[in-house]
């Protein structure tokens, strides 16, 4: 019997991801749905030239779809563009590929079609939008834009304690001239829209941002005889959390010191929380050199924990 109270048309509004072509005229459009998820689906007829909405469906373009669930994919029967964030970056060769970066990443991260995944969306819009604004360097939102995603997906970096123990890192002195304060600021809402930056604080269990103020005291010092402090002790050498894991999950103290462990500096590992915490004035006041290093830490972060490798990015490294 057939059954008449299935729905088959549905609306939904999302990014597109890519484009592949099928038959003589046809295309496969993947796109990242606000409330679907990710989505394949066909649009029929969009490579002739007079067709009514080719154009809406490329990649980078925020679209209002209404689409007819089939078998196996998805019917896009309308499409109206509500912001085309290909439009700034079409011109801009480092933005291009930068987006395209960010494109591909939000697909690997949504492995399941039609599964919901509405920070990971919300994180692609407000990158997309950050990067056609271009008050930042695209790098900077890039690597903003992976590791939020990678604090969504479950595998944030511990950035504030050892990632085997969970010994506390010790807050570092401030740099000369730079903000004391916490990292904290309007930035993270411009990013993703609305609301506060999902998955952008710190590490769970992290108190303030380091350079706030004094370091809190952790406990008397072990003696002899006596037992070592709690699990959750704050490592007192200035030295102890400079090695990254990656394959650990972030900064390891040096008596979990692993073999191949990077050694990045204090700076990097500022850098990177201050783009974890959407801190944009610390992220565009630091050192080229740290930015490289602190990319390049997380683009190997990344696709450790996504165990693909993000073909854009070797183009982001030469642009």
């Amino acid at each position: 019997m057939r059954d008449n109270g299935r729905v088959s048309v549905y609306r939904d509004d999302g990014i597109v991801l890519r484009t592949q072509k099928l038959g003589e005229a046809d295309r496969i459009v993947t796109l990242l749905a606000r409330r679907t998820g990710r989505v394949r689906a066909v649009a029929k007829g969009v490579r002739r030239t007079k067709s009514r909405f080719g154009a809406r469906l490329e990649p980078f373009t925020h679209v209002d779809l209404l689409l007819y669930a089939g078998r196996s994919l998805d019917v896009i029967t309308q499409a109206e563009t509500l912001r085309p964030y290909g439009e700034p970056l079409a011109a801009d060769y480092p933005r291009y590929t930068t987006g395209t970066a960010m494109l591909e990443t939000a697909e690997r991260f949504t492995p399941v079609e039609k599964e919901p995944a509405l920070r990971q969306f919300l994180l692609l819009v407000g990158g997309l939008r950050a990067l056609g604004e271009g008050t930042h360097d695209p790098r900077l939102v890039l690597d903003a834009y992976l590791l939020r995603s990678l604090a969504v997906a479950g595998y944030a970096p511990a950035l504030d304690e050892c990632a085997i123990c969970g010994t506390r890192a010790p807050r570092p002195e401030p740099e000369p001239g730079g903000d004391p304060g916490p990292m904290a600021g309007p930035e993270p809402e411009r990013m993703v829209g609305p609301g506060p930056m999902p998955g952008a604080g710190p590490t769970p269990g992290a108190g303030p941002m380091r350079g706030a103020g004094p370091m809190p005291r952790a406990g008397a010092e072990p003696g002899p005889g006596r037992d070592p402090a709690p699990a959750r002790q704050t490592a007192r050498a200035p030295g102890a959390f400079r090695t990254f894991a990656i394959s650990a999950g972030g900064l390891i103290c040096r008596s979990c010191r692993a073999p191949g462990a990077a050694m990045p500096s204090a700076q990097t590992i500022a850098l990177m929380s201050a783009l974890m915490s959407g801190d944009w004035p610390h992220a565009d006041a630091s050192e080229r050199r740290h930015q490289v290093e602190c990319s390049g830490l997380v683009a190997a972060y990344l696709q450790w924990h996504l165990e693909h490798s993000i073909r854009s990015l070797r183009h982001v490294e030469h642009a």
